[in-house]
């Protein structure tokens, strides 16, 4: 579920991939490597969080694509969908389909059905998607993307996400047998991964969501949890049906996830279905093997996993190519004290364009920095902001 965080305090675009109303389209039939053939590795791109791989459609033309375990579909982009599209139908002729966010917002998105696509040679035929504009996650990533491949899609594979190595692993479902590591089984009732974890002793279910680069966001409802520090209001997140403030903290428990015990962990606090995001799982290599319903984590030291602290300018954005729009302001932050708003637009950032500063270059100048210069534009007239960096969770 790209519901993506994309840090909260830093963040731009978060998507929020939805969970579909009744559809019953078929799952997609991939070419599963034979059991004798080597592993597929396929090369990513860790941007954020987010692993950003290539693949190849009709056309045999490169596109960059997310890869999403929260995601219950595929989307692809409208130019994607008219080059791919497997029926005579256009993308605009196809019948809308009703999707719902967790929160239960709705939106309506047109279906189609994808001839071919590759990747890293695995053919994956007749796999449903639905038409999504992507324009702003090119602008949240810094370059082009065309889609997002959902947990459905690799039905028929075992799926390995190889956070510690930037790479993908497609195998045939006959080598789970192999595996090393802790695995876990998970529901899929909902066609994405919820696995039981603890909270001190006390489980609970989290979907395993590689769509977003927050920790744990914890629903606390049953769980009554406690914080060393926090929690506090953290920014705003958008997502495809509004805005949605967050809070964070730090916990006072300690978290069981894979077998790894994760010390006072960084929450952000949810009244939708808790999940675990990037920050968490880039710890692991993960099998999913949805034949058996089960996740195997491998991690190669057996320490407990101490989460830093969290820093932030108190400024959160929804990005665009041209400007930067202030989603939420970080009540009592250096940002706040400045006079910053929301709906206020940035253009520059420490003199340079925007457009120069792509998400893993802004997030690396949040976590170093102790200053940041923004250029707030005031009708016609750029004003430089110099803001400090603090430490939003210690």
């Amino acid at each position: 579920m790209i519901r993506s965080l994309l840090h909260p305090l830093t963040a731009g675009l978060c998507v929020l991939l939805l969970s579909s109303c009744g559809s019953t389209d078929p799952l997609p039939k991939a070419a599963v490597p034979a059991h004798a053939a080597p592993p597929v590795i396929v090369p990513a791109e860790i941007v954020g969080g987010h692993f950003i791989v290539t693949l190849k459609g009709n056309q045999n033309v490169p596109w960059r694509f997310l890869v999403d375990t929260g995601s219950t579909t595929t989307l692809v982009s409208p130019e994607f969908a008219r080059l791919n599209n497997r029926v005579s139908k256009t993308p605009q002729d196809a019948s809308p389909i009703l999707v719902r966010s967790l929160s239960g917002d709705t939106v309506s998105l047109k279906s189609v059905t994808l001839g071919v696509i590759e990747l890293g040679g695995v053919r994956f035929k007749n796999t449903p998607a639905l038409v999504y504009n992507c324009d702003e996650l090119s602008a949240h990533f810094g370059q082009k993307i065309d889609g997002v491949l959902g947990f459905p899609l690799f039905r028929h594979v075992l799926l390995t996400l190889d956070y510690p190595q930037a790479r993908i692993v497609l195998q045939s479902p006959s080598a789970a047998s192999s595996l090393l590591g802790y695995t876990v089984h998970f529901n899929n009732d909902r066609r994405v991964p919820f696995i039981p974890v603890e909270l001190d002793g006390h489980p609970f279910a989290a979907l395993v969501d590689s769509g977003s680069d927050g920790s744990l966001h914890l629903n606390p409802a049953g769980l009554h949890p406690t914080f060393a520090n926090g929690p506090r209001p953290g920014g705003t997140v958008a997502t495809l049906t509004g805005d949605h403030p967050l809070e964070v903290g730090r916990l006072a428990q300690n978290l069981t996830v894979g077998g790894t015990l994760f010390t006072q962990p960084i929450a952000e606090l949810t009244d939708e279905l808790s999940s675990l995001g990037s920050g968490l799982l880039k710890n692991f290599r993960l099998t999913f093997d949805q034949t058996r319903n089960q996740v195997t984590f491998y991690r190669e030291s057996d320490a407990p996993v101490i989460t830093p602290p969290l820093r932030s300018t108190g400024l959160s954005f929804q990005k665009l190519p041209a400007y930067w729009r202030v989603l939420g302001v970080v009540p009592g932050s250096p940002a706040d004290e400045n006079g910053m708003q929301t709906g206020d637009l940035v253009t520059r950032i420490n003199g340079e364009p925007v457009a120069s500063w792509d998400l893993r270059r802004y997030d690396e100048l949040v976590r170093t920095a102790r200053r940041v210069e923004f250029t707030f534009l005031s009708g016609r007239t750029e004003m430089p902001v110099p803001i400090d960096t603090f430490k939003l969770v210690p």
